[in-house]
C-alpha cells in the first residue's frame, strides 16, 4: 500500500515538473490514443476486405456481401463506370487515401512530443539555475537535485508519448500498405470482369 502511494506521488511530481507544457503533451497523448484506436478499428479486415466479397471477386461469382466496406465501394463504383478503367483506379487510390486518414498526425506527434518535452526541460533548468544564491554562487543541493529531476520529467513524458506514436504509425502504415497491395490485385480482377 505504501509503495502504491509513493508511486502515485512520484507520478504527480513528474506531471508537476512538466509545468504548463503538460497540457500540450496531454493533448498529444489523447490524439495519439484516439487515432491509433480509431484507425485500428476502421482497418480491421471485415471493414476493408471481407472474406466473402474477396472470394466472390477472385472466384468470378456474383459480388454480394461486405456492404459498406472499402472493397464493396470500389466494386459498386466499378459497376457504375464499366467503361472507364482510369476512373475506377483513381477511385481505388482515393479509398486507400481514406484509409490513411489521421495516420500522418501520428508522425507529427512523435516528432513534436519530445520537442515539447525538451522545451519543458530547458525552461525547468532555467528556473533551477536562476535559484543559485548570488552570495555563495552555490545552489541548495537538495533543491537543486529535485529541481533538475523535475525539469527532466517533461522530456520523459514527451518520449513516453512519442514512442507509442512511432510504433502505432508504423503498424498502421504497414497494414494500409498490405491492404493497398491486395486491393491492387483484386482491382485487376474487377476490371477484367467489367471488360467481359
Amino acid at each position: 500500500m505504501f509503495l502504491a502511494i509513493t508511486e502515485v506521488l512520484n507520478v504527480a511530481n513528474v506531471i508537476k515538473g512538466a509545468g504548463v507544457l503538460i497540457w500540450p503533451l496531454l493533448l498529444c497523448s489523447l490524439v495519439m490514443v484516439f487515432i491509433v484506436c480509431e484507425r485500428s478499428y476502421a482497418l480491421r479486415r471485415a471493414a476493408v476486405m471481407p472474406e466473402d466479397l474477396v472470394d466472390a471477386v477472385v472466384g468470378g461469382r456474383p459480388l454480394i456481401g461486405g456492404k459498406h466496406t472499402v472493397l464493396s465501394r470500389i466494386v459498386a463504383f466499378a459497376e457504375q463506370h464499366k467503361n472507364d478503367e482510369d476512373a475506377v483506379k483513381a477511385f481505388a487510390r482515393l479509398e486507400i487515401n481514406r484509409m490513411e486518414r489521421g495516420v500522418p498526425y501520428l508522425d507529427v506527434i512523435y516528432a513534436a512530443a519530445p520537442l515539447i518535452g525538451l522545451t519543458g526541460t530547458v525552461t525547468g533548468l532555467l528556473q533551477v539555475f536562476s535559484q543559485i544564491s548570488p552570495e555563495t554562487g552555490l545552489p541548495d543541493p537538495v533543491a537543486f537535485t529535485q529541481g533538475v529531476a523535475l525539469a527532466l520529467s517533461a522530456t520523459v513524458i514527451g518520449l513516453v508519448i512519442a514512442i507509442p506514436s512511432l510504433v502505432g504509425s508504423g503498424y498502421l502504415q504497414r497494414r494500409i500498405e498490405n491492404y493497398a497491395a491486395q486491393l491492387d490485385v483484386l482491382l485487376e480482377r474487377i476490371l477484367q470482369r467489367g471488360r467481359s
